[in-house]
């Protein structure tokens, strides 16, 4: 992604790497686990473009010296020029007592000249998106898909994980939803002119139109009043960029400190559970010093928690109530342009307000991959697509679940996606046809077609 957005210091900083970006390492990992398995000759060679900050590095290397794994696996990192990370180097290390790991840098783009041998495992979290965003749209992104085969191995995997978008034939289908609280009407009103204008994304027909009501009167988004409630009625993959744009801003703010408090996001504290299923934790933090929210809302927090040695724990649910409230004096203040509050909001829009999180469905990722992979420049043309049902996994979020449902009247499922494609031979009509099958539980008609089509046309 040269001369893009994403090469800027804020996207590429430690601080964001080795922290904010350096999470989720056993699910980032499990499906090259999985990939490995399958393996039958030794030496595999795995490939991970955007390790960030090592996490899923680190897993595997805890894992790889069990006896069902390959022996002497291979690691090689793609990551964008610029980018350093002391966790990575710190996984690699570890990796390297398991394996061989090394670095070497460059663009998702260009993976086909940057790697010297053939990958059995392809791996990447959140690299679609970031191309989509950052890359090119649809040609960026179709780009790299058709480089991904030229570097497997017939037969080879691609591991990838990502923002789940929506249950819907279409992120352009339209819905109706509701906004009643103060913070996320204010977060509206910031948020999507900005998103709308500036940032990658689909939504540009004439039916993609956002129309939001107050008081049953048409107002733009720059002018919603957050002392009213608001009904919207658009494409559904609009309203699924306000929901996850939201959380990345709650955590973003949360670890500036900005609101007074800082919970532990990251570390053994940060899963303190009461219910892990229903997503209920207990939530870890301590106070940061800042001044200028009202005494009432610290004093309230403080008072609904305890003292756990130097720091203080309380309820998941009241703490993001209290968020909620704090978020919204940030946003007032933010909105000026003030002070601090006006700088963490900058850095956060610059960071990951233009991104796209959704720009399609997992029916749609899976026929776009499919058939944009049969057009590989290779001598033997090969299709990427899933083969067993358990290759396609949705892993909900429980605790951002929990707090969605009380947030938002009709909240829509905050979840990753994850595929494992294998690199199938055009002229392997077995593995096609269970590869066709693993589509059909996905795939509208429609998509099943292009596959189709696609499969067998060229050649």
């Amino acid at each position: 992604m040269p001369g893009s957005t994403f090469s800027t210091t804020l996207k590429t900083s430690a601080g964001y790497i080795d922290i904010a970006a350096n999470a989720h390492g056993e699910e980032k990992a499990f499906l090259v686990l999985k990939a490995l398995q399958r393996i039958r000759h030794s030496s595999p060679h795995i490939v991970e473009v955007g390790p960030g900050g090592g996490s899923a590095v680190a897993y595997l290397a805890s894992q790889l010296p069990s006896a069902q794994h390959p022996d002497d696996v291979r690691m090689t990192l793609v990551e964008v020029p610029g980018v350093t990370s002391a966790t990575l180097e710190e996984a690699m290390h570890a990796f390297n007592r398991a394996g061989t790991c090394r670095l070497v840098t460059g663009f998702a783009q260009d993976v086909g000249t940057i790697l010297t041998e053939p990958a059995d495992v392809i791996s990447a979290s959140a690299l679609l998106h970031e191309v989509y965003s950052y890359g090119g749209g649809y040609h960026g992104l179709h780009a790299v898909i058709r480089t991904l085969p030229t570097v497997l191995r017939p037969g080879g995997m691609f591991a990838y994980r990502d923002v789940y978008a929506v249950k819907a034939a279409s992120l352009h289908d339209r819905v109706m939803q509701t906004y009643t609280s103060r913070s996320w009407l204010r977060f509206l009103r910031m948020f999507l002119p900005q998103y709308l204008q500036e940032g990658t994304h689909p939504y540009h027909s004439a039916s993609d139109l956002v129309v939001l009501r107050q008081d049953s009167r048409i107002v733009p988004a720059q002018n919603l009043d957050e002392r009213t409630s608001a009904v919207a009625a658009g494409p559904v993959g609009v309203f699924r960029e306000v929901q996850r744009h939201y959380i990345t801003l709650r955590d973003h703010v949360w670890r500036s400190g900005v609101l007074g408090f800082r919970p532990y996001l990251e570390g053994p504290l940060a899963g303190d559970w009461i219910d892990a299923r229903h997503g209920h934790k207990r939530v870890h933090y301590t106070m940061t010093g800042i001044d200028w929210l009202p005494d009432s809302q610290k004093t309230m927090l403080l008072a609904l928690s305890e003292c756990y040695l130097d720091h203080y724990t309380v309820d998941g649910d009241i703490f993001d109530e209290c968020t909620d409230i704090a978020l919204n004096s940030f946003l007032d203040v933010a909105e000026r342009g003030d002070g601090e509050c006006g700088d963490v909001w900058k850095k956060w829009a610059t960071r990951e307000g233009r991104e796209t999180y959704a720009y399609m469905t997992l029916d749609a990722l899976l026929a776009a991959i499919a058939v944009h992979s049969t057009e590989a420049a290779q001598e033997e043309r090969t299709v990427l697509m899933p083969v067993t049902a358990a290759d396609v996994i949705r892993r909900d979020r429980a605790y951002y679940n929990r707090y969605l449902r009380r947030a938002l009247p009709n909240p829509l499922k905050d979840a990753k996606q994850m595929v494992l494609f294998s690199n199938v031979p055009v002229a392997d009509s077995g593995a096609l046809a269970q590869g066709m099958q693993v589509l059909q539980q996905w795939c509208s008609k429609g998509s099943l077609a292009r596959v189709y089509s696609a499969i067998n046309s060229g050649g």
